[in-house]
């Protein structure tokens, strides 16, 4: 993270004491944790300030939970042609209990989560009310990001994840826990993002404001169907002014600092953060593994203007593959959330609703073409904005569940197929007695 300066050395230490076990229910390290670290008002903030550099690591938001997420929703418009056998295999939806990917990401997302709840359980500790307030919105706004990519990637419409809101304090107890109904799930991650947006601050740094937050209320309810909450989410984070769509698509990426069309995004500098996205995505020579994934005709086919700049964004590999140019810089922030995706949000929830709030979806939607120099269109259905959602937010995470949430076929796979479900780890498997196994697994 940036500007942490001298607090490295003591968020190292305390990540050092959550390391140990990755399991969602055996982290016997915690104890000490809440003994020693939880203590006092300045190692609650360190404490908060780790988890961000947890939720960025590479087993997360720093990387594989977008990447595994968009091989999962993808066919044709890209190929894998790296050596690990796990992205394969959600390329081509033929998931194992033992994927080792599958398995961090389950436990980074919960790890975070662990770390939140020690957070919000030790608010007494902070003196200051407007801190306090602040606090436990960021640690509110990180569990329900995480929930939500949890529920989304390892659940269902009925089946959730285990949910868990509260520390744990006793590790000689039994800490077998079931898994929720996916309704469970979804209302404490809103409950939590609308606290969160009662009590960020406008303006938070590079950290989660209340900007941030109202822009996972916006993804959310698109995701659940709750447009109107989306749309009106989406519309307060465009027309507050805070942010702008940059001059060019590629001024929205490989940005060594927070861009003008950047809401939140993971911080990497050289010294600390991770961008797994460049690794699997970039040429030996911008830092990455020389193309892992690289881009097929298939998806160059789906612009329909030759002038859309983002129909060219992309460079050739030594081997002749064509990379994607989103991921470039080395030591470039992962971007979260971008103004882009709230405009498009907007246009649909709004032409869902025959609403106009803010703008009408065509002149949403045409404002995004022209950033890239594609025509305008001259007129709009709700087929040409989730064909623009392709175009714009490649490569960014979202292509799994644009298909299941407009009930979409991949690969041959309807949206509701158990091979577009990630299985639960089997390590969590063996831990948990409770645990119930995905079906198909």
């Amino acid at each position: 993270m940036k500007k942490l300066g001298n607090n490295y050395i003591i968020i190292i230490c305390l990540l050092l004491l959550f390391s140990c076990d990755d399991q969602l229910n055996v982290e016997p390290t915690l104890s000490i944790s809440e003994e020693t670290a939880l203590t006092s008002e300045a190692n609650v903030k360190k404490l908060l300030i780790g988890v961000y550099q947890i939720d960025g690591s590479r087993n997360s938001h720093g990387g594989y939970v977008q990447i595994m997420s968009d091989l999962l929703g993808s066919d044709k418009h890209v190929s894998w042609n790296g050596t690990f056998t796990e992205p394969r295999e959600a390329l081509t939806k033929t998931m194992v209990v033992n994927n080792f990917l599958i398995a961090v990401i389950w436990n980074n997302l919960y790890k975070v989560i662990s770390q939140c709840n020690l957070v919000l359980d030790n608010l007494n500790l902070i003196s200051d009310s407007a801190e306090k307030s602040r606090i436990e919105g960021e640690a509110r706004f990180l569990r329900a990001f995480n929930y939500f990519e949890l529920v989304r990637l390892y659940g269902n419409e009925v089946k959730g994840v285990p949910l868990r809101l509260k520390s744990i304090s006793d590790y000689g107890g039994d800490l077998n826990i079931s898994r929720s109904i996916a309704s469970e799930i979804y209302t404490a991650i809103q409950d939590d993002i609308d606290k969160a947006i009662a009590m960020l601050p406008d303006e938070n740094d590079f950290f989660a404001d209340k900007y941030a937050a109202l822009a996972l209320k916006a993804r959310v309810n698109l995701y659940v169907g709750k447009y109107a909450e989306a749309r009106d989410a989406a519309h307060l984070v465009i027309s507050n002014n805070k942010y702008s769509l940059s001059a060019s698509f590629e001024d929205a990426f490989n940005h060594d600092a927070n861009g003008e069309e950047d809401i939140y995004a993971m911080q990497v500098t050289s010294q600390s953060g991770e961008n797994q996205l460049i690794q699997m995505y970039a040429s030996e020579g911008n830092g990455g593994r020389g193309g892992d994934i690289s881009i097929n005709q298939a998806y160059l086919d789906i612009f329909d203007d030759p002038n859309d700049e983002r129909g060219h964004f992309y460079y050739e590999n030594e081997k002749g593959d064509l990379l994607s140019s989103k991921y470039t810089n080395q030591f470039g922030n992962v971007p979260i959330f971008r103004l882009a995706e709230m405009i498009l949000i907007r246009a649909e929830c709004n032409q869902r609703l025959n609403t106009s709030i803010g703008n009408k979806p065509l002149d949403d939607v045409n404002a995004i073409r022209d950033r890239s120099g594609a025509n305008k269109l001259s007129s709009i259905s709700l087929v040409k904005i989730i064909e623009e959602r392709q175009r714009e937010l490649a490569f960014e995470g979202f292509s799994i569940y644009d298909i299941k949430r407009i009930k979409a076929n991949i690969a041959g796979f309807p949206y509701n197929s158990p091979k577009l479900v990630m299985p639960i780890p089997q390590a969590e498997m063996d831990a948990n007695k409770l645990m119930e196994q995905n079906d198909g697994y």
